[in-house]
């Protein structure tokens, strides 16, 4: 049932993010809602479902958009969640801010990791001094998103019962 779940909020996001989300284009930037799975994934389960939800969203998108080599995302958001998930683990508070400024510096490491790669794969226009708002957008996209993820995920992926995992309301 979990990979069902995680199947559905994944083809969700992939859907929104390649229809909806592409056309609402601001300063040649736009949100990043499937970066926003592994972040929040990360938050609640740690660095190692953070790194696997991030390949699973992002092989998923390598599928569907053209224009960058089969890879790219799904590396850039397994090392993002993975990054999110260890960065959490060092938190020892949960107050409810805390997730929403993870996502922020997740999603700002996230753009950057994408932009690096690309410029290591040879695309040209990632990696450039608008890589900063575009970092700022999803960062701020990511951090308004974050807490209703962050309940998508607890459905999709419950936290096991007696568990020492964040718990945010």
């Amino acid at each position: 049932m979990r990979v069902a779940r995680v199947a559905f909020v994944i083809f969700v996001l992939v859907t929104l993010q390649t229809t909806l989300v592409a056309d609402l284009n601001v300063r040649g930037t736009c949100a990043d809602l499937v970066m926003l799975l592994p972040i929040a994934v990360g938050i609640v389960h740690g660095r190692d479902e953070g790194a696997i939800a991030g390949f699973s969203a992002g092989i998923v998108l390598d599928l569907v958009v053209h224009g960058t080599p089969v890879g790219f995302f799904a590396l850039g958001y397994t090392l993002t969640g993975y990054f999110v998930g260890m960065a959490q683990a060092t938190v020892l508070s949960a107050a409810w801010w805390i997730p929403v400024l993870t996502a922020v510096g997740g999603s700002a490491f996230g753009v950057l990791i994408l932009g690096l790669l690309a410029k290591i794969v040879g695309l040209e226009g990632y990696l450039d001094s608008h890589l900063v708002v575009v970092a700022a957008a999803v960062g701020l996209v990511n951090a308004v998103l974050v807490l209703p993820m962050i309940r998508v995920v607890r459905w999709a992926l419950p936290v096991p019962t007696g568990s020492d995992r964040l718990v945010i309301s």
